[in-house]
Parts: structure tokens; C-alpha cells; sequence
């Protein structure tokens, strides 16, 4: 491709809007353009790394005997009731209706449509194990779309769904899917770390989740350094640490005014006291049931943790009604002390208060010297809270410590959760009806493509790994008017094109300056600079973007060097 005849926009400076390296490298480099909060544009560039990336993740899922279909966009809101995920909350689902006032969605993700599909086609265990995937646009309503790539509205993903008879055989499906994905992401150049996570939305009894590093990530991963244990915040738990000896002896209840003292930071002005020795009672609805979840002031809890203690679907905070109906008293002054007809779940920090401070379930009122056993004795003790730098590793004696990055890539094992409930069943060997043990996995490829920036680029801007560039070799020729320096450039480009190297020629009457910020913005593994300083020596220049060294060859071996040069990663 030459540059006069390609649609190829840079910019000097990236929008207000962008905030990471990612987003701006985009929208410099003519990747992409903004349409609307969430909505892009892929531009040619762009989309020549997008392909790479889909060719990568296509021939990583074949290896593994995965066939690839494509599903509809649109669903109809009947096939997500059978399912039970029609009124789920974060799947952010894009709904509408049609003229005859049906209603549909625009698929954030398709565990329904597959298995509707194999329940209507598979009958027997012979038909087994099933795996099939798509490459395909999703859809979700991001309450915040920011980062660009990283958190859209609309973006290109990999799915795949598989079908299994038995547990064994559902386990090997989920660990082939495990090893494509490693040898995908580390084949597109991307660093990664396996950690534990929550099923969350999808639902089934495990998930791990692919986090590529990088400082501008949305998630948080706590890994230990001694050991392989590594989760994302939501899930990750603590080890146990040995009970401290305090020296503070026991004291009386006592009931004091706090009036329109409703948070631990008010509570903690009023009193001077420290957020450790408050205890947040946290009411909850679960699954229909309320429960109380207590937390010492100086932690947050997490819902992912709760859910999954209380082996719930649908988990959420109590409105101030339902609050007032279960404690007496109005929102902001809960307190174990005195709750009755309720579960009540205390965190493991939780035991360690002595002579702790809570809401007194009665208005402007919090009670003092509150201690567990005497005042107050939880159903159950747990691990509901967040994970901070430095606690204890639940696999070891190490200390946990937090790096963030972008969730690049998430594989679960549903079980029968879809294929019971769609009916997804096949005849076994006895020729009994069974539901089929399913798998996803997937993998966010446009925020792939924006991870793989986060991790290679400079001041300058990107720089590809040769895998997934949009080109393997950026020629600039230097004074197009300078006609044997052009007939260089043009029968490099030539030979080049012929062996199959994927060139593009920046054949601009622009300044040399220009051309070289250029090259180093887009990134292109390997710069030829062709110059009439240069043709005048039989010779022409090559740097390496990833590092800057650079060649000085005769323009005889130029084809030999740069096809080496490919071979070596660039």
C-alpha cells in the first residue's frame, strides 16, 4: 500500500476525551474514530490489526478441534426469560422493539442462542463434546464507556460455547480452552497473568479471567509472590491470620446521641475515634431473604464474596423501607446489637473489635463497647470483605500484594445451568435424557488490540509486535522528487510486495521530520529510510521501532536484511 493512496489519519495531539495511552494511540495513529460516547469507527489501519488478532484466535480454537458459526445479533426477549436473565442488571442489555411491539436485544453475549440451537440439533452423547465458536459484535450499555477500546458500547468479540457429557470430559474442554488462550495472547505479543474470578453474570461453578498488566487497567489483581496464588480483588481471599492478645478489658454498652451521624467518616469526625473500631452493619436482600453483613469501618465488602457465601442469584441492598422494617431504625444506624429474625454474617476482622462502636437501630443513636458473644453472636463468620496490600495469602505464609490491569480474556464452566433451563440434553449410553455440561469463553478482541498497545509503545507512540502490525515493513522515501531515489523505493516496494512482506510506502511530498514522527506513531516493526544521501552510496537504512537499532545495507541484500529481520520478531 502506498500512503497517497490509503485513507491513513494522524493527528498531533489526541482528543480531550482520551485518557489512556491506549485511547489516545488510537485516535492518533488513524485506528479508529469516535462516533459517539462508546461507539468507534474502525479505520483501515485499525482494522488490518483486528483481523490479525482474529486470525490468531481462529487458528489457536481450530487447533483445538472448535468450529466456527455465527449467530444472530438480535434475540428475542422470550429465549432470556427461558433463562431467567431477561431483568439481569449487569449484562447492561441493549433493549428495543420491534413494529409489532416484540421485544429483542442486542446480544451482549449468546449462551442462550448456542444452546438453544444444540438442544433443537444434538441427541446423543455420540454427538459429544461440542465446541463452537463466533467472532461477532457485541453490544452493552455501559453506564461509564471510557478508555475506549477497553470499556465500549459496542465491540468485536471472540465467543465459544462447549458441550460436554461428563465432568471429566467438561474439564478437558476447559482446559483446552485455557492453553489456546495463552498461546493467543502470547502469539499477539501480550503479557498476561491467569487469576481467579467470579462467574458473576454467566453463572457456574468456576471462571478465570486473562489480565493483561498494564498501570491504566481497570481491574485490581492480587497476586502472592511466594506462591502461583493469584485472583482479581472481587474474589481474592486471605489466609488466617493468629489472634492478637489485647490487653483492653470489656466495658459497658453504652447508648450516645449522634445526631444525622449516618457514615463511618462522620462517625469518626464526631468521636475521634478510629474507623477500626466500628462495625458496618450492611442489610441485604438475598434471593428474596434478608441478612446482615458486618464489616469493621476500616473495610469495604464485597458483594461477590457475599453472593457466594449465601450461594445466591440475586443479591442487593436493602432500600430504606425494608431497612426500617427489619431494624427498627432508619438508614444509617444499623447495628447487630439487638437484631433479631435475621441472618447476621460477620467478617473475620470483625471478631477482632473490642469495646467496637455501631448503630443503636434507633434514630441520631450509636451504641459504644460493643463485643461479639456478649452483645451480639453472628449465624456465621466469613470472608466478605476486600483484600488489602499486604494480608495474608490464603495458599501461604506470603503477603499479598495488588497490580492492576485489563481483563483481556474470561473462560467459565456453567455446568447445566443453560442446558437444563433451555434444554440442551442428549441420550446416553443407557439412553437416558441428560442436560449437557457447558463451558464459555471469551475473548474481548478490539480490547485485546487496546491492551497490546497499553504494553508496547513509547513517547513516541506504538510499537507492534510483528505478529498483529498492521504492516511488517513502513518504507519512507526522502525527496520524491529526486527521481532515482524514487525508482529505489518503488523497486524495493516491488520485491518486497512479491515475497509476500506486507510494505506500505510513504510516498508523501512531506518533510523528513514529518515522516519519521509518523512512522514512529504507527509503529511499524521495521523502518527502510530511503534517501538520496544514501542511493548515492548503493546503500539504504534500517531501524527496528522496538529498540532503534538500526542497519546500514546495500540496497542489493535490503530484501534479504528486512525478510531476516521478520523472522526474528521484528
Amino acid at each position: 500500500m502506498k500512503w497517497t493512496q490509503s485513507f491513513i489519519r494522524t493527528l498531533r495531539e489526541a482528543p480531550r476525551e482520551a485518557e489512556a495511552a491506549s485511547h489516545k494511540l488510537m485516535l492518533r495513529a488513524g485506528l479508529v474514530r469516535r462516533l459517539s460516547a462508546g461507539l468507534y469507527t474502525y479505520l483501515p489501519l485499525g482494522l488490518r490489526v483486528i483481523r490479525k488478532v482474529e486470525d490468531i484466535v481462529r487458528q489457536e480454537m481450530n487447533k483445538k478441534w472448535a468450529q466456527e458459526l455465527l449467530m444472530p445479533t438480535l434475540q428475542p426477549r422470550e429465549i432470556w426469560e427461558q433463562s431467567g436473565r431477561w431483568d439481569d442488571k449487569e449484562l447492561g442489555m441493549l433493549k428495543l422493539k420491534n413494529r409489532e411491539e416484540r421485544e429483542f436485544v442486542l446480544g451482549p453475549t449468546h449462551e442462550e442462542i448456542i444452546t438453544d440451537l444444540v438442544s433443537k440439533e444434538v441427541r446423543s452423547y455420540k454427538e459429544l463434546p461440542l465446541n463452537l465458536y463466533q467472532i461477532q459484535t457485541k453490544f452493552r450499555d455501559e453506564m461509564r464507556p471510557r478508555f475506549g477500546m477497553i470499556r465500549a458500547r459496542e465491540f468485536i468479540m471472540k465467543d465459544a460455547y462447549s458441550f460436554d457429557v461428563d465432568e471429566g470430559s467438561a474439564r478437558k474442554s476447559y482446559q483446552d480452552m485455557s492453553e489456546a488462550y495463552s498461546n493467543i495472547f502470547r502469539r499477539c505479543g501480550l503479557k498476561t497473568q491467569v487469576v481467579e474470578a467470579d462467574p458473576g453474570a454467566m453463572g457456574g461453578s468456576k471462571s478465570e479471567e486473562f489480565i493483561a498488566l498494564a498501570d491504566t487497567g481497570e481491574d485490581i489483581i492480587v497476586s502472592c509472590p511466594q506462591c502461583p496464588y493469584a485472583a482479581n480483588l472481587e474474589s481474592a481471599g486471605r489466609g488466617e491470620e493468629e489472634p492478637g492478645k489485647s490487653q483492653e478489658k470489656i466495658k459497658p454498652l453504652e447508648e450516645i446521641e449522634t445526631p444525622n451521624i449516618k457514615t463511618i467518616k462522620e462517625l469518626k469526625d464526631f468521636l475521634g475515634e478510629r474507623p477500626e473500631k466500628m462495625i458496618k452493619t450492611l442489610i441485604y436482600s438475598a434471593d428474596g431473604k434478608t441478612v446482615a453483613a458486618l464489616i469493621s469501618g476500616n473495610e469495604e465488602i464485597s458483594e461477590v464474596k457475599l453472593r457466594k457465601n449465601l450461594k445466591c442469584e440475586n443479591l442487593q441492598m436493602a432500600d430504606e423501607k425494608l431497612i426500617e422494617e427489619v431494624t427498627g431504625g432508619p438508614l444509617g444506624f444499623s447495628g447487630p446489637v439487638g437484631l433479631k429474625k435475621i441472618k447476621i454474617i460477620a467478617d473475620g476482622g470483625v471478631t477482632k473489635i473490642i469495646n467496637g462502636i455501631t448503630g443503636a437501630n434507633k434514630k441520631d443513636k450509636h451504641i459504644k463497647n460493643v463485643n461479639i458473644g456478649r452483645d451480639y453472636s453472628p449465624d456465621e463468620v466469613a470472608d466478605i470483605s476486600y483484600v488489602r496490600e499486604g494480608d495474608k495469602c490464603p495458599k501461604c505464609e506470603g503477603a499479598l500484594a495488588m497490580r492492576r490491569g485489563i481483563e483481556v480474556g474470561h473462560i467459565f464452566n456453567l455446568g447445566r445451568r443453560y442446558s437444563q433451563s433451555l434444554g440442551a440434553k442428549f441420550l446416553d449410553e443407557k439412553g437416558q435424557e441428560r442436560p449437557a455440561i457447558m463451558g464459555c469463553y471469551g475473548i474481548g478482541i478490539t480490547r485485546t488490540v487496546a491492551a497490546i498497545i497499553e504494553q508496547n509503545h513509547d513517547e513516541n507512540g506504538i510499537m507492534w509486535p510483528m505478529s498483529i502490525s498492521p504492516y511488517q515493513v513502513h518504507i519512507i522515501l526522502l525527496n520524491v522528487n529526486s527521481t532515482e531515489t524514487v525508482e529505489v523505493a518503488d523497486n524495493l516496494y516491488k520485491q518486497l510486495t512479491r515475497e509476500g512482506v506486507e510494505v506500505i510506502l510513504d510516498d508523501r511530498d512531506e518533510r523528513a521530520g514529518v515522516k519519521f514522527n509518523d512512522a514512529d506513531l504507527i509503529g511499524i516493526p521495521l523502518r527502510l529510510t530511503i534517501s538520496p544521501k544514501r542511493v548515492a552510496e548503493k546503500k539504504v537504512e534500517i531501524k527496528r521501532r522496538r529498540d532503534g537499532k538500526e542497519f546500514l545495507v546495500d540496497i542489493e541484500q535490503a530484501v534479504e536484511k528486512l525478510e531476516e529481520l521478520i523472522q526474528e520478531g521484528g
